[in-house]
């Protein structure tokens, strides 16, 4: 089995501890590892060789830096942001030059989990099931520890074999009541956005749903066209809208797992995975706190102090050059705080 780890977003929702020059994926935060070490380590066990991370140009020293043992030529470079369809197709051409066949798993770089033993079960188990019938999808399913409305989710058919059931539907960002009535329901998992698939299988949707995107990346890789140039102007669409939609019935199946997963897409979302206990703090750096709950408080500047008293379910985190302090409701603004701090001409603090 193929792994391709996706390690190129920018993480604008964790500002400003995640920047354009350096992203959440590549942030120290538990027992000194990054999110993206802490990805290669869980499936290190499959072999290095093996292994492969997509990310932007300009992070590919950090992804060298990081995680030295992956190969070099393990690691591909892309030129600019056109959404994840664009990334997988170039990545999986890359790896059809480079020979490799058979099965891919498709996993992340900014994820935590509990329980990393079961996901390399869960891991080899979709192997299996894709050696066995190639031309579908597997899709690991998370056992939802509440209705959160900001994840997407999968809706679990007739069951198969133990944890293996039919697909049946997903959705995304489902509304909060909506959400809750999905979650009591128990028909439906987080998506993780965990896929494993033949990679042949999936570069036949892409020629079938894909036609233009496929012709453009084939002359990429075969150096017919120039990257800079050719990549820019492929359709900024998702990995989900332009291929994953196109997949139903007995072309998708869906692994039920409980990895203890979460993805730490905001401040808030962040402090929940790395602090169990929803009244306690998260702090790291030079802070002294007196009697504050529920607050993430970071502060990466050794040279000063950052000192709270009485804080409840407060977002502190102070860098070398940006401090940025909102209650834990107000987090999801910070995209609209970053959309005025460009407008501004402030643009050298993103």
């Amino acid at each position: 089995m193929t792994i391709l780890i996706f390690a190129g977003g920018s993480g604008t929702r964790l500002w400003p501890l995640s920047r354009e020059s350096s992203p959440k994926q590549f942030e120290v935060l538990k027992d000194n590892k990054s999110t993206l070490q802490m990805a290669v380590e869980r499936i290190e066990e499959f072999g290095f060789k093996h292994i492969y991370i997509s990310t932007n140009n300009r992070y590919v020293n950090m992804v060298c830096g990081q995680v030295p043992e992956v190969p070099r030529a393990n690691i591909f470079g892309e030129p600019a942001r056109r959404d994840l369809a664009a990334a997988v197709g170039l990545s999986l051409m890359r790896l059809k030059q480079q020979g490799i066949s058979g099965t891919i798993a498709m996993l992340w770089a900014d994820h935590f989990m509990r329980h990393p033993d079961r996901f390399r079960d869960a891991l080899t188990k979709a192997e299996n099931l894709i050696q066995e019938n190639p031309h579908r999808f597997v899709f690991l399913g998370e056992q939802p520890r509440f209705a959160n409305h900001n994840l997407g989710w999968i809706r679990l058919g007739e069951r198969i074999d133990g944890e293996l059931y039919a697909f049946k539907e997903w959705k995304y960002r489902p509304e909060l009541l909506r959400c809750q009535e999905m979650f009591e329901s128990g028909e439906w998992m987080w998506n993780p956005g965990y896929f494993v698939f033949d990679i042949d299988f999936v570069l036949g949707l892409y020629r079938k749903y894909q036609p233009k995107m496929y012709m453009a990346l084939e002359d990429i890789v075969s150096g017919v066209s120039d990257i800079h140039t050719a990549y820019e102007h492929l359709e900024a669409i998702s990995f989900d809208n332009a291929i994953v939609e196109h997949v139903y019935g007995d072309q998708a199946i869906v692994l039920k797992v409980d990895l203890g997963w979460s993805d730490p897409g905001t401040l808030y979302a962040l402090k929940e995975a790395l602090v169990s206990d929803e009244q306690k703090n998260f702090e790291k750096g030079h802070v002294i706190d007196l009697e504050s709950k529920d607050c993430f408080i970071l502060n990466e500047d050794d040279h000063r102090l950052v000192a709270t008293i009485g804080l409840k379910g407060m977002m502190v985190v102070n860098t070398k050059d940006a401090l940025l302090v909102c209650h834990k409701d107000d987090v999801p603004r910070v995209k609209e705080l970053l959309k005025k701090i460009e407008g501004e001409g402030k643009g050298k603090y993103l």
